[in-house]
């Protein structure tokens, strides 16, 4: 078994115009000063990151790499959620998420699409110059509108959605394969890759590719009611990121799963600090260190209630309370009898 890396953080909620946030060097000091060992990049952000620099020049990325080195820091991941939702989007959410994309393409959907494209394909190369093998995303949505829908949807709706969702991304996944580089998915309301069963129907349209993993969220679990430690003993297999992030779900008679359009600190389902909610991180850490997960252990920082700092500088300290030094032994070593082969056939009654 191998020890999970961390602590890490993703960068993209701290980021700012004001010191230390609003440059690399700077925000890496401050994020190892709070004992972070790794740092999720989000790669829109100019303030810290020039990814079209990146995927061109390898000098460029190891400049960025051995900034963050002194400051004793590892790049975990680049992440292209933004990038990434935009491969896909459903025309009821064009205005809300042009604002994810460079001025020069929006109100302009195809367009847009194929900037976002573009952008992703960049964070592939970014990351083989990085030396990284994941990169966090999100998938997109062409059908989430219809995720419950009044009247019902009609025969074939879901399904159109899904083979569309599959065409636009195939061509990116064998180019994340050419790379060396797995996408890992973000399972996260809002995307047409929102449980299990529509990652499935997913990766069914994409042959099982090789490619189409997963970010590990229980958060967004917990606020679907959904089994968050059953999905790893499902999906232990492909799952290549993690986010390390809280939340809590307590129904009243008067709300439930959806929330009833209220603000997140009135919610019955919420994201917190870590620590704060009703995530079992110690049952999920043993799980992922059972099924032999290696790579980053990375606090997504969301809270309604905390101040980000407040998070951020307690989140790096309770994700190295729940890593697992790996054991090199049985607990039962002491009471080994220093059998051979004679032995154990002696034992057995083999003669």
């Amino acid at each position: 078994m191998r020890m999970i890396k961390g602590p890490g953080i993703f960068l993209a909620q701290f980021t700012a115009d004001a010191a230390p946030f609003n440059s690399f060097d700077a925000i890496c000091e401050w994020a190892a000063s709070l004992g972070y060992e790794g740092i999720q990049i989000p790669s829109w952000d100019g303030r810290l990151f020039d990814l079209s620099k990146a995927s061109e020049s390898q000098d460029y990325a190891d400049e960025v790499t051995g900034i963050a080195a002194g400051h004793g820091l590892s790049i975990t991941e680049l992440s292209t959620h933004l990038q990434g939702q935009l491969v896909a989007v459903h025309p009821a959410y064009d205005a809300a998420f042009d604002g994810f994309a460079v001025p020069e393409v929006r109100d302009n959907p195809k367009a847009r699409t194929e900037w976002a494209v573009d952008q992703v394909r960049r964070a592939i190369r970014a990351s083989r110059r990085l030396g990284l093998t994941a990169q966090a995303t999100f998938s997109g949505a062409l059908a989430w509108p219809y995720v419950y829908p009044w009247p019902q949807r009609p025969a074939g709706l879901v399904e159109a959605a899904f083979d569309e969702l599959a065409r636009r991304w195939q061509p990116i996944l064998d180019y994340a394969e050419e790379h060396g580089v797995d996408l890992a998915y973000e399972i996260h309301p809002g995307e047409d890759l929102h449980d299990g069963v529509s990652y499935e129907m997913f990766l069914e349209r994409v042959n099982g590719h090789t490619r189409a993993n997963l970010l590990y969220d229980p958060s967004h679990f917990v606020l679907q009611q959904l089994d968050y430690l059953d999905y790893i003993d499902i999906y232990h297999q492909r799952i290549k990121a993690f986010h390390v992030k809280d939340a809590e779900f307590n129904p009243t008679g008067r709300q439930g799963v959806y929330g009833g359009f209220q603000s997140w600190v009135d919610r019955a389902g919420r994201f917190r600090s870590l620590g704060d909610g009703q995530v079992d991180f110690g049952a999920i850490f043993s799980k992922l260190t059972q099924y032999d997960y290696g790579s980053w252990a990375v606090m997504e920082w969301e809270c309604a209630l905390k101040h980000p700092e407040q998070g951020a500088r307690e989140g790096a300290e309770f994700i190295k309370r729940n890593i697992i030094r790996v054991t090199e032994k049985a607990f039962d070593d002491f009471a080994g009898s220093g059998t051979d082969d004679r032995m154990n056939r002696k034992m057995l009654g083999i003669f």
